[in-house]
């Protein structure tokens, strides 16, 4: 199993679950609306006894604005 490491945007710091390690796009649910992610760098921890893989994504934009809420 590998793992996206999202960067920038309302998800940054989140760690989500990555099917395919060669994704170079992540189009993620947010609310209302969707959020792109762009794939930047190369895989790291890919030895078979350092933790999942892992692969940076940095956020590009959102299918619509995102207004924070009030709660």
């Amino acid at each position: 199993m590998a793992l996206a490491r999202l960067h920038g945007g309302p998800l940054d710091g989140q760690i989500i679950p990555l099917d395919d390690v060669e994704r170079e796009t992540l189009i993620v649910p947010y609310s209302e609306t969707q959020v792109t992610y762009r794939r930047e760098g190369e895989a790291t921890r890919t030895g078979s006894d350092d933790g999942p893989t892992e692969v940076a994504f940095w956020f590009v934009e959102s299918s619509d604005d995102i207004v924070p809420s009030d709660d």
